[in-house]
């Protein structure tokens, strides 16, 4: 009597080259991981990790040297910007990219960022919005929403003391030096996939020597908004999405 034939089996996923094999330290439903997993995977595509270095500064960012397979540096808070221009200046066959969080990148490093984008470096940022500060406690950002709370405003965002949320890929994309800045979200599998085009085509940018691009992108920080996981990624799609709409703010023609 013959055994029954094995059923065959495929492989659908796996764990890309640029990635380690680490547990995860960020908190449950946090996109973090999602961002780094796209990261990873264009980066594998394009057959650049030989020769990619990235750059973190301080927030839930600090940490990515951890899970990506390749060189990676450590940068001051806000000041990933201006590593990353040095580094690039110096090996500019390199492909050079920094992760960075709104706290890092809109308010300590409000000036590296748009200074490193008027000069049009030839770097690639990957920008993580979540509308709050994540690893030091959760206070306010300066793309808090109005009226959210958080620990630095207890009562709800106002206004008129802090001001309103600042937009960053509205405000880089008036930069003549920048090839491509887009806003995409990771609230759903669309959006997720309508990301990761997005990352290849701001690597592709830096590639082909065609000026600084930025990939924003809308995440969830369900601990410090105090939600669950599901509710967090409600409220990216209803809350966020319509202060921060999606969108390409700067194409070069070149990538069209």
């Amino acid at each position: 009597m013959t055994s029954p034939a094995k059923p065959e089996t495929k492989v659908v996923f796996q764990r890309p080259e640029s990635f380690t094999d680490t547990t995860t330290h960020y908190c449950p439903g946090c996109t973090h991981g999602i961002a780094h997993r796209l990261v990873a995977e264009v980066i594998d595509e394009m057959g650049l990790r030989e020769k990619t270095i990235g750059v973190a500064p301080v927030g839930c960012s600090v940490f990515a040297y951890k899970y990506f397979n390749m060189d990676f540096v450590e940068a001051a808070h806000g000041r990933a910007p201006a590593m990353a221009t040095g580094i690039k200046r110096v090996l500019p066959k390199n492909t050079v990219f920094t992760y960075q969080g709104d706290g890092d990148l809109a308010s300590i490093g409000m000036a590296e960022i748009m200074h490193a984008a008027a000069r049009g470096e030839n770097i690639t940022v990957i920008f993580i919005n979540n509308a709050i500060y994540g690893m030091t406690g959760g206070q306010m950002a300066p793309t808090t929403l109005p009226g959210m709370k958080t620990t630095s405003s207890p009562f709800g965002r106002d206004v008129e003391l802090t001001g309103f949320p600042i937009r960053m890929s509205e405000i880089l994309a008036t930069m003549d030096g920048c090839g491509y800045i887009v806003r995409r979200s990771l609230h759903d599998a669309k959006h997720i996939r309508q990301s990761k085009k997005a990352i290849r085509l701001a690597f592709e940018t830096q590639e082909r020597g065609l000026g600084f691009s930025m990939v924003e992108l809308l995440s969830s920080c369900p601990t410090n908004w105090k939600v669950d996981p599901n509710e967090a990624l409600d409220f990216i799609a209803e809350q966020m999405v319509p202060v921060f709409p999606l969108g390409d703010y700067k194409v070069n023609s070149e990538l069209k």
